[in-house]
């Protein structure tokens, strides 16, 4: 997502400003430093580490274990071979009546080493067979013998009742690919892009790379990869977020909106109220373990590293290196209401406060009419200044309002209440939509906390959002739990028949804390200058939303074509049509099938896609055509290759990184490894993940499904697209890119993808009827594609639905 603006501009981070800003310290050091925080954090897990480190076996096991032992002696049977005996003979001589005692003992011991070699044996062949990847280069639908076996054995090996962290100790490592192998990979990526002079001369970089200084790099990055628990992530998230200055507005965060079509309750406060106790109840099964780990296709674990700084994280800027800082708890969390900041407790002495109690806080809030203090209304406006610019002002914050900053920065995460209404609106749906994208990935600048890890933001009219900071997670793991918020807020917490949250107020609770700063004069030219350009590059966002109800999943599905892949190569389509030439294009894909993956950058711009592409150029060819039929199912075979690859650990992106950085360590420059880090991605894609915690029955209640999310454009001339398949039958599309850009327009772009989705569906038989008839979402105006959606507010005596969560 917001990754490729980041992944675009790092070298910049680490060349800017001279020698201070590169890596520091030799490469051996640095990979020390490496596996040394690995092991930091497996210690600082220890108690989790060993309640899940002996999955699939449990502590119950040992003592069944020891019993069995015991029977065995009661029976005169001797299971250890005469090890027993041996380990009694080891054991100090107390005497005559302490015998039976150094028996027990030595039985202790033995039956915990068989216990803890039996474990080891179970860790090793998991993550055996967790490093087999054949099943995810299958055809879909289909399965090989090979496959089935390795299936049944996993779920041998892999235990009942997993608990979160369960499969940490089993994951497989990242891999580092062949460097011919990368190389190959990136110039075959490049290939449609560049002219017949310009690749000649990259290949020959690229020849020149490998016969000098590939093999060099490459040793280092295999020693890290032994040494480390991944060869790439702890580098990836210092050198591409925390070291770089740019705002993070725009820049780095991302956003995650509402129900599309149905807000539970126009109170303000009681939809707050609900989903704060949804929030900290997520947290709540986080802490213990309780949440499900993730499972790829129903069979396949993924890491669940990125779950422990959800909550109570906070990015803490510095002059050339930012940080995260992560608390174990928090009780609270900051609130913003009209240039206002609170501090409101989340738990009492009886535990989380109900629904109800944090509904009368936020009220409270919204009831204060004191005034904003002077520049405090715009206080977090430094928050989305350049990071060092904002370092250096927070020191002096650290020293004239300690109390009040470590009460925003030591919260669960940063609640806003916004005094507009946002969503859908039945009189101008479409512009409703884009303003609200907007309000929620750029707001006015000076509304949002971007340096906390995610913004809890609640409209006037019961709208919600979600502002995400990237650097401690990517979209699935924030998404999976928005989707929890938004389920058990809605289904499972409910509202009253008057809108408001269930239950009694608890009017013995003290009033929200206001916090005050003391903000000393040599801030106030700084918020302002921070305000100002915080404004201005809000006000360059274009942001549009539209929803495509033509066709969605089913339609793909019957196509017996992968649903992504379809609409990546549409994408391209449509982006060639805005623009009339191709782009490197920056997909987002995860690798969290291995130990602490992050993600990869999958290139859909291929040669197939090209080609596909050019052919679609003839519009009296396409409806129909089976030339143009073959060309797209070949594009769309290439991308899931190219997919699939990236996912297990064979993409190019992150390898070239990771060898980039060490060059960087060892001082060796490398034209090639410089070229390939100078490249801009004019057009940015992810799909958005959905349904990831089945709490939502999407054919029951239609009306109930997720808007999606999206992100500011990666290049100043180019796209973000994320796009979130609604259901089965249609898709939302997230359009962002620069008002100062004479090369791009959002609502421009959507239209052309419109119009190649149904160009592409006309290829086939069942899809010429959809481009026949436009009817409903699909006018020919893009301000009226929004035209015919349905909108419900429930307020008083509106009916909740009921499902099992």
């Amino acid at each position: 997502m917001a990754e490729a603006r980041q992944a675009a501009g790092f070298r910049r981070s680490l060349t800017s400003d001279g020698a201070e800003a590169e890596p520091g310290g030799p490469v051996l050091q640095e990979i020390y430093l490496s596996g040394l925080r690995s092991w930091k954090r497996h210690l600082s897990r220890f108690w989790n580490d060993f309640l899940t480190g002996v999955f699939p076996a449990s502590p119950l096991s040992w003592l069944f274990l020891f019993s069995a032992i015991q029977l065995a002696w009661f029976l005169q049977l001797d299971p250890s071979l005469g090890l027993t005996e041996k380990i009694k003979e080891l054991l100090p001589d107390w005497g005559g009546q302490h015998h039976r005692l150094r028996g027990l003992l030595a039985a202790a011991l033995f039956a915990s080493c068989l216990w803890g070699a039996l474990i080891f044996t179970l860790h090793v062949a998991l993550r055996l067979l967790l490093s087999y990847h054949g099943w995810l280069l299958e055809p879909h639908g289909a399965m090989s013998s090979p496959t089935k076996t390795w299936l049944a054995l996993v779920r041998i090996f892999s235990g009942r009742h997993p608990m979160l962290f369960s499969y940490q100790r089993s994951l497989p490592r990242q891999p580092v690919p062949s460097v011919q192998d990368t190389v190959r990979k990136y110039l075959e990526s490049v290939r449609p892009v560049l002219s017949d002079e310009d690749f000649d001369w990259t290949a020959g970089l690229a020849q020149e790379f490998l016969r000098l200084q590939a093999s060099l790099l490459q040793w280092y990055l295999r020693l890290k990869s032994w040494w480390a628990s991944n060869y790439v992530s702890d580098w990836w998230e210092e050198f591409v977020y925390l070291r770089s200055r740019n705002s993070l507005m725009v820049n780095s965060n991302y956003y995650m909106m509402d129900f599309l079509y149905v807000t539970p309750t126009p109170v303000q406060a009681a939809r707050a109220g609900n989903a704060v106790h949804a929030l900290l109840l997520y947290r709540h099964r986080l802490n213990r373990q309780e949440i499900l780990p993730t499972l790829l296709m129903g069979m396949r674990p993924l890491c669940s590293a990125q779950y422990e700084r959800i909550f109570n994280t906070t990015r803490i800027p510095g002059v050339q290196k930012d940080h995260i800082r992560h608390l174990q708890d928090s009780r609270h969390v900051a609130v913003f209401h009209r240039g206002r900041f609170f501090r409101v407790g989340t738990h009492s002495q009886s535990g989380l406060l109900s629904p109800r109690a944090l509904e009368q806080q936020f009220q409270r809030i919204l009831d204060d009419p004191s005034p904003a203090c002077p520049h405090e209304e715009h206080l977090a406006a430094l928050t989305a200044a350049p990071r060092d610019m904002w370092a250096q002002v927070r020191r002096s914050l650290e020293s004239q309002a300690e109390d009040a900053l470590e009460a925003v920065e030591g919260a669960a995460f940063f609640v806003s209440l916004d005094s507009e209404p946002a969503g859908l609106t039945r009189e101008d749906p479409a512009a409703s939509l884009d303003a609200y994208a907007h309000a929620l990935l750029a707001g006015n600048g000076h509304d949002r906390w971007y340096d906390k890890s995610f913004t809890l933001i609640v409209f006037s009219n019961g709208k919600l959002g979600l502002s995400v900071e990237h650097s401690w997670a990517d979209c699935p793991t924030s998404g999976h739990m928005w989707e929890f918020t938004l389920a058990t807020e809605c289904f499972q917490l409910g509202y009253s028949v008057d809108g408001h949250c269930k239950g009694p107020p608890d009017p013995s609770l003290p009033q929200p804390q206001r916090l005050h700063w003391d903000l000393p004069d040599k801030i106030h030219r700084s918020i302002s200058l921070a305000l100002r350009a915080a404004k201005t590059l809000s006000g360059d966002i274009d942001c549009h939303v539209f929803p495509f109800s033509h066709f969605g999943k089913s339609f793909i599905r019957r196509c017996h074509l992968s649903s992504n892949s379809f609409l990546q190569v549409a994408l391209q389509l449509a982006h060639f049509r805005d623009r009339g030439r191709f782009c490197l294009t920056y997909e987002s894909t995860m690798t969290r099938l291995f130990l602490e993956g992050r993600t990869e950058t999958v290139r859909p711009c291929t040669r197939e896609a090209c080609l596909f592409v050019r052919a679609m150029a003839d519009k009296e060819k396409t409806v129909g055509d089976p030339q143009c039929l073959a060309l797209f199912r070949l594009a769309v075979d290439k991308h899931q290759a190219l997919l699939k690859a990236a996912m297990s650990g064979q993409g190019v992106d992150r390898h070239l990184f990771a060898l980039y950085i060490v060059s960087q360590f060892l001082h060796r420059q490398s034209p090639f490894l410089d070229q390939v880090h100078s490249e801009q991605w004019q057009l940015a894609t992810s799909q958005i993940p959905v349904q990831q915690t089945h709490l939502f029955d999407v054919h029951n209640y239609p009306d109930y499904v997720s808007s999606g999310g999206g992100f500011g454009p990666v290049d100043d001339h180019g796209y973000g697209v994320s796009y979130i398949f609604m259901g089965d039958d249609a898709i939302t599309f997230h359009i962002s890119s620069k008002k100062s850009s004479a090369k791009t327009d959002s609502h421009r772009l959507g239209q052309h993808i419109e119009d190649a989705l149904l160009d592409v569906a006309s290829l086939f038989q069942e899809g010429q009827r959809l481009k026949r008839g436009r009817r409903g979402l699909g006018q020919e105006d893009s301000g009226s594609r929004c035209g015919s959606l349905p909108c419900h507010t429930r307020g008083s005596g509106a009916p909740m639905p009921s499902t099992n969560v």
